[in-house]
């Protein structure tokens, strides 16, 4: 087990010294901003879609280690994906955050299995979901909403 402990945590912390798809696309056509007061993170997602299909995503923004790496993994995971499907994985991965989905089988959701032990960390679960949060405004064209891991 310590082992797999090690290399969930290279792989978190890989993702987090070089972010995959760190920028602002240039033809992205929708974005939202994301911040969770309490850590000090904070993401913008930017979304090129066309026809339903999300031909490009990034992200800019500041954050713990989870968050960098969370939001880096969703752009690799999102690419390509129609916004259903994308939807679809966010509500899994939230899921699977809070507990009420186990990461198991061969799909996307597996990828993801490198920050399943921040369930462990109720506070670090929204340094993990920020970002999906974030994307999830993204899809519904919500940019005017602000996102946030707190409640008003």
């Amino acid at each position: 087990m310590s082992d797999l402990r090690d290399l969930y945590q290279e792989v978190i912390l890989d993702h987090n010294r070089e972010p995959r798809n760190f920028c602002c696309p240039p033809n992205a056509n929708r974005e939202a901003r994301g911040d969770n007061p309490l850590c000090g993170d904070k993401v913008t997602i930017y979304l090129t879609l066309e026809d339903g299909v999300v031909k490009d995503i990034g992200f800019q923004g500041r954050g713990c280690a989870i968050s960098v790496a969370s939001a880096s993994l969703m752009t690799e995971m999102i690419k390509g994906k129609t916004a259903a499907e994308a939807q679809a994985l966010f509500r899994r991965f939230q899921a699977s955050m809070t507990g009420e989905e186990e990461v198991g089988g061969t799909d996307d959701l597996d990828k993801l299995a490198v920050l399943s032990g921040v369930r462990e960390f109720p506070m670090r679960v929204k340094c993990a979901t920020l970002s999906w949060h974030t994307l999830a405004a993204a899809l519904e064209d919500a940019a005017e909403k602000k996102i946030s891991t707190e409640t008003a």
